[in-house]
């Protein structure tokens, strides 16, 4: 029989796990919502600007989680621009305009920064 004995407490573990959690709150991520905002206003192709103009972001928490959502709120007889932008669409003639993949390199050197600082916080807790 194997018998396993502990003696003390978990105080250091409970604050180290404690600034875990702080630093995944990360304060930081409005910046970075503002951010992607700003860079995928820039990065979206221009006809009359209206879907530009029109990105927003929000932040949920839940379940110990934080997610970011980028949303654009330009849409045409139930069709959202910036999907189509992105991903192309068949035209009412049929032919087909290519979609331009101009979100995820706006998206991609902010996601990066997100991840170094969550890193830089967990390796400093």
């Amino acid at each position: 029989m194997i018998k396993v004995v502990c003696k003390g407490d978990y105080k250091k573990a409970d604050r180290y796990f404690s600034k875990l959690r702080k630093a995944a709150e990360m304060k930081e991520l409005d910046k970075y919502g503002q951010e992607g905002v700003e860079a995928l206003a820039t990065a979206t192709p221009k006809e009359s600007g209206l879907t530009a103009e029109s990105w927003s972001y929000r932040i949920e928490r839940s379940d110990g989680a934080i997610s970011i959502y980028w949303e654009n709120t330009n849409v045409n007889q139930g069709v959202n621009i910036a999907i189509i932008l992105q991903y192309g669409h068949g035209t009412g003639t049929g032919g087909y305009v290519q979609g331009v993949d101009y979100i995820n390199p706006a998206l991609t050197p902010i996601f990066e920064r997100i991840a170094d600082e969550a890193w830089k916080e967990v390796s400093r807790a």
